[in-house]
C-alpha cells in the first residue's frame, strides 16, 4: 500500500555553474507526510529550479533533499522513481503511443529486469489511474490526437500509476479548462501522498495547499500555512501589485484581489 513520504530540504541551492549567481539561494523546509505544499512566486522566482532539484534533474550545489530520511542522490534511479514521480510542464512527445501505453509506463520502476511483464496488479493500477483522471474512454487513442489538457491529464495518470509516495507537479492546471482544473485540484486534495506543486494562481494555492513556500528572485520569503505566508503585505511586495484580502459571499471564503500599484509623480 502506498504511503506518504516525509520531505526534508536543507540548505538547498543551485546555479548553472559554480561561481555563478544562484538561481535558487539556500532554502530549507520540512514537509510532513501527507501535506500538500504549493510553491508560488513571480516568473523567474526559482519555482521550476526548486522542483528540478526535488526530482533529481539538477544536482544541488549545496544542501540535500531527503525523502523518508534518505538523500535522493544516494538512491538508484529506479529506487528514486519508486518513491517519487513528477509531472512537468513540457508536453510529452510520444505521440505514437496510446493513452493506455503511456500510463502503463508508470509501472516501469516496479518491474523486475527486462523480462518483467505487466501482471494483473499492474493492469489494475493502470486502469484505476485512467478512471481517476476520466481517461478510460480515451485509452486507445494515440497521444498525438489529444488536446493539451487531455495530454496533461495523461501525464498525471502516468505519475499515479507509478505509485509514488511523493508527487511533484509543475503547474498541473496549465492547459486545463475550469472543470478539469477543479477535478485535478480535488484529486490532489484526496490523494494519500505528499505533494509539492507549483501554482501561479495564489487563490488556488491557498485553497488546495496545506503550506506554501513563497519565492522571490530565488530566495525563500516565507513558508507555512497560506493565510500566514500570503499576507497582503508579502504578496504586494513580491509581485509588485496592491493585494487585498476580501471575504466572498455567500461562500464566506477569503479571496485575494490584485491591482497594479499606482506610480508616484
Amino acid at each position: 500500500m502506498t504511503t506518504a513520504a516525509r520531505l526534508s530540504v536543507s540548505d538547498l541551492s543551485w546555479s548553472p555553474r559554480r561561481g555563478d549567481d544562484p538561481l535558487l539561494h539556500r532554502t530549507s523546509f520540512d514537509l510532513a507526510p501527507g501535506r500538500v505544499l504549493g510553491i508560488v512566486g513571480p516568473n523567474g522566482a526559482g519555482k521550476t529550479t526548486l522542483l528540478r532539484l526535488l526530482y533529481r534533474f539538477h544536482r544541488p550545489v549545496t544542501g540535500t533533499v531527503h525523502v523518508d530520511g534518505d538523500d535522493i542522490w544516494s538512491l538508484t534511479a529506479r529506487a528514486a522513481a519508486q518513491r517519487m514521480a513528477a509531472v512537468l510542464q513540457e508536453q510529452p512527445s510520444d505521440f505514437a503511443l496510446t493513452v493506455h501505453e503511456i500510463v502503463a509506463l508508470g509501472r516501469t520502476p516496479h518491474r523486475q529486469g527486462f523480462s518483467g511483464g505487466a501482471g494483473k496488479r499492474d493492469a489494475d493500477i493502470v486502469q484505476h489511474a485512467l478512471e481517476q483522471l476520466d481517461l478510460h474512454w480515451l485509452a486507445d487513442r494515440h497521444l498525438g490526437t489529444l488536446s493539451g489538457g487531455e495530454r496533461q491529464r495523461v501525464m498525471v495518470a502516468r505519475a499515479l500509476a507509478q505509485e509514488p509516495r511523493l508527487l511533484i507537479l509543475d503547474e498541473p492546471t496549465n492547459h486545463l479548462d475550469i472543470r478539469h482544473q477543479l477535478e485535478v485540484l480535488d484529486l490532489i486534495r484526496s490523494l494519500p501522498l505528499t505533494i509539492v506543486t507549483s501554482l501561479h494562481d495564489l487563490n488556488l494555492a491557498a485553497g488546495v495547499c496545506d503550506d506554501v513556500l513563497l519565492l522571490q528572485s530565488g530566495r525563500a520569503i516565507g513558508f507555512g500555512p497560506p493565510q500566514d505566508v500570503l499576507s497582503e503585505a508579502a504578496v504586494s511586495a513580491v509581485f509588485r501589485v496592491t493585494a487585498r484580502r476580501e471575504r466572498l459571499t455567500p461562500s464566506d471564503a477569503d479571496h485575494l484581489t490584485f491591482h497594479l500599484q499606482t506610480k508616484g509623480p
